[in-house]
């Protein structure tokens, strides 16, 4: 069965991501919630190997299942830093980036139901 659309989107939205984790964590401290223990930069760290893990897995009918709600759980869990975000956002000057930053918490549903269906249907 062919991977859904959604589910090949956040495949690639997780690699490219994953990268700038690791490659640029300062980028995604300020999403981790200060209520965390053990530091942003290692939670930045471990976030982003997940994606790659998960992308990774993506790749190949066998692990495709497994990937796929690794995906949906990952994508849920990193919800809470995607809300802050946005409410921290509120706080700045530009709109752009208000806007940006709301519009990515609804879009959580819509991944994590991509990648539930791509589990279903490997």
């Amino acid at each position: 069965m062919p991977v859904p659309f959604t589910a090949k989107a956040v495949t690639g939205a997780f690699f490219v991501s994953g990268v700038i984790h690791l490659v640029k964590p300062e980028v995604f401290e300020p999403l981790i919630p200060e209520q965390l223990p053990g530091g942003a930069r290692a939670w930045v760290t471990w976030s982003g190997y997940a994606e790659l893990a998960c992308a990774t897995g993506m790749l190949h009918p066998r692990t495709r299942k497994a990937a796929a709600y690794a995906s949906a759980a990952l994508l849920a869990g990193v919800l809470p830093g995607n809300a802050k975000m946005a409410a921290d956002a509120q706080k700045s000057s530009s709109t752009a980036y208000k806007v940006a930053t709301m519009a990515r918490v609804p879009l959580q549903a819509p991944m994590i139901r991509g990648m539930l269906k791509a589990a279903r249907s490997a």
